[in-house]
């Protein structure tokens, strides 16, 4: 779901031609992942699936964003999550029983043939599974891209590094990262240019979030950021009920963060919570290389194990324009 910061976030948006955004990109793998389930499925929400029933949404997504971004110059590193913080258990627990609600409910439109209702159940029941991980990395890799299993969150390891310098921005829809200490964040790079909300959708452009500018115009500092996470919720907290991202940012600048935790949710690990965004587990000692891709392997993926078209996945890897050869990073810069 992401920190809900929209409102005090809008001003700081810069959009963005496609033309601006080459070089290497620190993509939210998961975030991605639950985007081309929820999105890439037949009008009855009924997710593309092989003769056998196995789901090949998200290798559609992976396939043709690759090809999207490889053609603009961007270089994408799929960061994938890690084992999360204890605290953010309920969280998943939390989403797990909405899947499964969302499930119950897309199958009971279905058997009233109430098809726009079904679909947008089943959306919200998508979920990823190792299978699902499995396979993406599997295609990833033969598209010749890199990819990284971050030791805890994926946000956190794709904003570090873009602090480090080893890729310029973090290629996320939620805002989780400006929270990591992402210095730049960019949202809707649909291969469409076009996106699911609130049941309706509508036309998207890239965008563009800089830290240091959003934290000036603000006037807070990134710790205040978390803070205001915190009052609004966040993966790793509910929030407190009706603070929305304005009320929280006047009560952050006051000085009043403190005492509303302690008289709202006393029962919140507020240190803990600070300390994992502004000191999440990462790595560092990981490779990026990208490569010209394996077209035979994924010719037998796609084609001979989950049934797609060959001649689209043909055209799509015509369409790959990577150079040859390993390459290192100033040579995307």
């Amino acid at each position: 779901m992401g920190v809900l910061l929209r409102d005090i976030i809008a001003d700081y948006k810069t959009p963005l031609s496609w033309e601006t955004l080459a070089g290497v990109a620190a993509l939210d793998s998961h975030n991605a992942l639950y985007q081309f389930l929820s999105i890439i499925r037949q009008p009855d929400g009924t997710p593309l699936m092989d003769h056998t029933g196995r789901v090949t949404s998200h290798l559609s997504g992976i396939l043709f964003r690759a090809v999207n971004f490889m053609e603009k110059g961007i270089h994408p590193v799929w960061v994938f999550d890690g084992i999360p913080p204890e605290f953010k258990q309920e969280t998943i627990n939390q989403r797990r029983s909405i899947r499964e609600q969302a499930r119950e409910r897309w199958q009971e439109a279905l058997e009233r043939g109430e098809v726009e209702e079904a679909a947008r159940h089943a959306r919200a029941s998508s979920r990823i599974d190792q299978e699902i991980i499995s396979t993406s990395k599997n295609l990833i890799s033969l598209l010749g891209m890199p990819w990284i299993d971050a030791p805890s969150e994926g946000e956190a390891q794709a904003a570090d590094m873009v602090k480090r310098g080893d890729a310029r921005y973090v290629v996320s829809q939620d805002y989780d990262t400006l929270l990591f200490g992402a210095p730049m964040l960019v949202r809707n790079l649909t291969v469409s240019g076009r996106r699911k909300l609130h049941g309706r959708t509508v036309s998207v452009n890239p965008e563009r979030i800089v830290l240091a500018e959003l934290l000036t115009g603000l006037r807070i500092s990134r710790e205040d950021l978390i803070r205001i996470g915190i009052l609004v919720g966040t993966d790793f907290n509910t929030g407190v009920r009706g603070i929305g991202a304005k009320t929280a940012l006047k009560l952050v600048r006051n000085g009043e963060f403190e005492r509303v935790v302690s008289e709202k949710i006393p029962e919140t690990d507020t240190e803990s919570i600070l300390e994992f965004f502004q000191n999440p587990p990462v790595i560092v000692d990981y490779s990026l290389a990208w490569r010209q891709p394996d077209r035979e392997g994924v010719l037998t993926m796609l084609c001979d194990s989950y049934d797609f078209s060959p001649d689209r996945v043909e055209k799509a890897l015509d369409s790959l324009t990577v150079k040859s050869g390993q390459k290192t990073l100033d040579s995307w810069f």
